[in-house]
């Protein structure tokens, strides 16, 4: 029967008829081995195509060439020896009944000449990239026919591992530097007009078609409107689509915008405190001008946005990709009624910053996601129930009573707030991170689905504890901030915790101290600034919250240079003293040369991290069986625990969160679930 839901609808492309119309669109997490889709990248997509997705895109910038070196993990489209490792792939999916294709390019400037078989990267003109300061080589007429080839083989190579078909990368990278009167300057044949400027692109087309016959599936992701001075504008994109069209491309991805610097890469994959699906408009206008399948992914979170776009025609097909990072399982909780236990995408773009940060993608409340191989994202049942007491409501509390709710054991969670949410909520506090409370919103309703008891507002002690007779003991009370970063006047510092709570308010000139580095002081100094504080952002680093991905750090650079915060970076806060003649002086100190400076301000904030709030796990392990150890072998392998080293212990305990060492989200979680999904 056909759905009434235009989201779970079939759509033909060519030959190919798609089970509904998700995508997870072409991106790269990263987890190829040796440039390959190994195990890890194949469990990921399969998981997708388990979850209901109607087709999986893979091999985010796949690069065809050895003179295009991968940027972060991608996939090397010019080895023979990626066939296999693709048809494995390609054969799971199908058999999960999804479809899968892969994106194929050549970077062009957008990578390093620093690396792997340090060639000289190629570009139509020799301007550097600001995103990975690389300056490139003018391509050579044997560099683009050689370049040619490598699109033609790299096809060839997708189209012998089964795959159903490509899309070609066209915005940022090599196809779109020669379209784009803002990258090529070229006074030869392939520069100039729109149609020299369509002259190797064209011909990167035309050999793809040639080379893959008429039936395998070639699509283009590009940019419409570069929306940039002297870059391509809608009316020669369009233009420049009908005859790659003409040359053999079935569908198009539509982007607005480039990604030539974090500023214009923030706007293209837009982080949270942006509005909803802001190109989506743009999309459908697009499909009005053209006559090829048209679909459209950019923080499109929400299953009612990704409706919307289908059922009003603005797209064929809806790319969910970040959504289906946070929930693989997406599509088919819509078809099974369950949308509103959909995990939230919260926006926060850890999953691309992550890459930079520790290597690979990773999703800031679902760590099983990307690691298949050994994390369920369906939790089994527990083969025999137990009577579990977490205390801390926290994500890491929070994670832990839904894994162990979800298997079967009865849960209590004691929580000394009157609300959920632990730091979460401080975080949510800042109104361009708002949509981090999806993180405690979502687990507080699963808990509700598992019969798990959730009491607030009470402090828990051990006798509290030691009532509920439990079988395992969950600490996840977080951590407390650490202001121990003064050798004198500690006592007239705020946190960070003071200003994002409202519990101070501090005005006049002030400077806040960063010795973390992730968002809780750039936060507050933002905060600070929009109520009309004089703030200074002082930190040892050699960069502003050196934690802070590209994705996220363009909104607070921004907020810092429309509202005038300083920055001073290299040094320390040693001490703060009461000045004379009112407020405070803090002395600094240069970690590069014997060097101190005084600030006379009206208040200093500090940011450094949290103090495990241990004092109840502390208090608990004498009484327990295994005197709080964790085996970390069994840990990772997801085994159960089996330290028994108190034999008059009547529980298991174990801590979890910010109650072992100052971390953020997403080791939070990671700590709860891989603990709990054993026990």
């Amino acid at each position: 029967m056909r759905s009434l839901d235009p989201l779970l609808e079939p759509f033909s492309l060519k030959h190919l008829t798609l089970r509904n119309r998700v995508v997870s669109t072409s991106h790269e997490p990263a987890y190829a081995v040796d440039g390959m889709p190994k195990d890890r990248y194949r469990l990921y997509h399969l998981e997708k195509a388990r979850g209901g997705v109607g087709l999986t895109m893979i091999g985010g910038s796949a690069v065809v060439a050895p003179d295009s070196p991968p940027a972060f993990g991608n996939l090397l489209l010019y080895r023979d020896d990626i066939v296999p490792w693709m048809r494995s792939l390609a054969d799971d999916v199908h058999e999960a009944g999804a479809a899968v294709m892969c994106q194929v390019t050549h970077l062009g400037r957008r990578s390093s000449s620093y690396t792997d078989d340090w060639l000289p990267l190629v570009y139509p003109s020799p301007l550097r990239e600001p995103a990975h300061r690389s300056f490139p080589k003018v391509a050579e007429p044997w560099d683009l026919d050689r370049i040619v080839d490598d699109y033609a083989a790299a096809a060839q190579r997708c189209q012998a591992a089964g795959l159903d078909g490509i899309e070609l990368q066209s915005y940022g990278h090599l196809l779109d530097a020669f379209l784009s009167p803002a990258t090529n300057h070229r006074d030869d044949e392939l520069g100039g007009s729109l149609e020299h400027r369509m002259t190797f692109p064209r011909r990167v087309v035309r050999a793809i078609r040639a080379a893959v016959g008429p039936d395998f599936v070639v699509g283009i992701r590009m940019s419409m409107d570069e929306d940039a001075a002297e870059g391509l504008g809608r009316d020669e994109a369009l233009r420049a689509l009908r005859a790659y069209v003409e040359d053999g491309i079935d569908f198009l991805s539509v982007i607005r915008g480039t990604i030539d610097s974090d500023a214009t890469l923030a706007k293209v994959i837009p982080s949270m405190g942006t509005p909803s699906a802001p190109h989506l408009a743009f999309a459908g206008e697009i499909r009005r001008a053209v006559d090829v399948p048209v679909m459209h992914a950019s923080r499109i979170s929400d299953v009612a946005t990704a409706r919307y776009a289908v059922r009003e025609g603005l797209v064929d097909l809806v790319g969910m990709t970040r959504a289906q990072i946070a929930d693989p399982h997406l599509v088919r909780k819509v078809a099974a009624g369950d949308e509103d236990r959909i995990r939230p995408c919260v926006g926060a773009n850890y999953c691309l910053d992550a890459i930079y940060q520790s290597g690979d993608a990773k999703c800031i409340h679902n760590p099983a996601s990307g690691r298949e191989q050994t994390l369920a994202h369906l939790t089994p049942p527990a083969a025999a129930r137990r009577k579990a007491v977490v205390v801390g409501a926290g994500p890491a509390g929070l994670e832990a009573a839904r894994v162990l709710g979800e298997r079967g054991h009865r849960v209590v969670v004691l929580e000394a707030s009157d609300t959920p949410g632990g730091q979460v909520r401080l975080a949510a506090a800042a109104a361009r991170r708002r949509d981090l409370i999806g993180i405690v919103d979502w687990r507080v309703a699963e808990l509700k689905h598992h019969d798990v008891e959730l009491r607030l507002g009470i402090l828990a002690d051990t006798g509290t504890v030691l009532a509920e007779d439990p079988d395992v003991v969950i600490v996840a009370t977080g951590g407390l901030p650490n202001t121990d970063v003064v050798r004198t006047g500690g006592h007239l510092l705020h946190d960070t915790w003071d200003v994002m709570s409202g519990g101070v308010q501090p005005d006049g000139r002030v400077l806040v101290y960063d010795d973390n580095g992730a968002e809780p002081a750039l936060d507050a100094a933002e905060l600070l600034a929009t109520r009309g504080a004089t703030v200074e952002l002082v930190t040892p680093e050699r960069t502003v919250g050196p934690l802070v991905g590209s994705m996220n750090s363009p909104a607070y650079l921004a907020a810092f240079a429309r509202h005038g915060v300083e920055v001073t970076l290299g040094h320390r806060l040693v001490s703060v003293e009461r000045d004379l003649a009112g407020g405070l002086r803090a002395r600094l100190r240069s970690d590069y040369a014997d060097v101190e400076r005084e600030r006379h301000v009206s208040h200093v904030v500090v940011e450094h991290g949290t103090l495990p709030n241990d004092e109840l796990y502390r208090d608990l392990v004498p009484l327990s069986r295994n005197l709080g150890a964790v085996d970390h072998r069994a840990l990772l392998a997801i085994r159960p625990q089996q330290v028994h080293t108190n034999p008059d212990g009547g529980f298991a305990l174990f801590r979890v969160g910010d109650a072992v060492a100052s971390r953020n989200i997403h080791a939070a979680t990671y700590d709860a679930l891989r603990l709990c999904l054993a026990l």
